[in-house]
């Protein structure tokens, strides 16, 4: 894998991130990778963003991690999540004209705030095609309960912020294709248990992307 700094255009604003990709020359799936919150210290060098791409990078799969508006390098102000999906959307757009990149195998990932963000975006973006969520809050009537792609929901069972609903039962009933998994023994930071959960995600990715899709 060879990392490198990139910035790219949101409207108006310059957006920072680094970008991690495979030294294979066949066209091959990215993911794009979203931080926790600005305003509680999320940026893109997050423990378990880090993690993420890391573990993608195992199964030759690019990825781009990158700092919302407001946040290191990158401009502008924080939104509240609302511009912040058109940060996921231009960030998209960059990693799609990645050379070797296959835009049909493009992967959203995001992270508590970052996984709320992703959520919204990816249920109105046809380039998104898998979704996984780490530690996401959600709640009855979310976006995830009409989400027909793959997706996968991750959450550890020390978690404060586990969502106020039966997740047994919230999870089942989504559509297919879903996975879902509590980690025992994780909590929202998820210290100590980065690798496991990077693996999990890189395996769902590797499942749901690395194969051509059709149409």
């Amino acid at each position: 894998m060879t990392e490198n700094r990139v910035t790219f255009s949101c409207g108006n604003l310059s957006l920072e991130g680094i970008s991690s990709v495979p030294e294979e020359e066949m066209p091959f799936a990215a993911v794009v990778v979203c931080h926790p919150h600005p305003l509680f210290g999320g940026m893109m060098d997050n423990n378990i963003v880090v993690a993420v791409c890391q573990a993608l990078s195992q199964v030759s799969i690019a990825s781009l991690r990158f700092n919302f508006r407001s946040v290191g390098g990158s401009q502008g102000a924080h939104d509240n999540g609302i511009g912040e999906r058109d940060d996921v959307a231009a960030a998209i757009s960059f990693v799609s004209s990645m050379e070797r990149v296959d835009q049909s195998r493009i992967g959203l990932c995001g992270y508590s705030f970052g996984a709320g963000v992703a959520l919204e975006l990816a249920a109105r973006d046809e380039r998104v095609k898998a979704l996984a969520l780490i530690s996401p809050i959600l709640s009855y009537d979310s976006p995830i309960e009409r989400y027909v792609k793959p997706k996968l929901l991750l959450w550890g069972s020390e978690d404060l912020a586990l969502p106020a609903v039966d997740l047994k039962s919230f999870t089942e009933e989504l559509p297919e294709p879903k996975q879902y998994k509590v980690i025992s023994g994780a909590d929202h930071l998820w210290w100590g248990y980065e690798d496991r959960m990077g693996s999990r995600v890189a395996a769902f990715f590797a499942d749901t992307l690395n194969l051509p899709t059709q149409g």
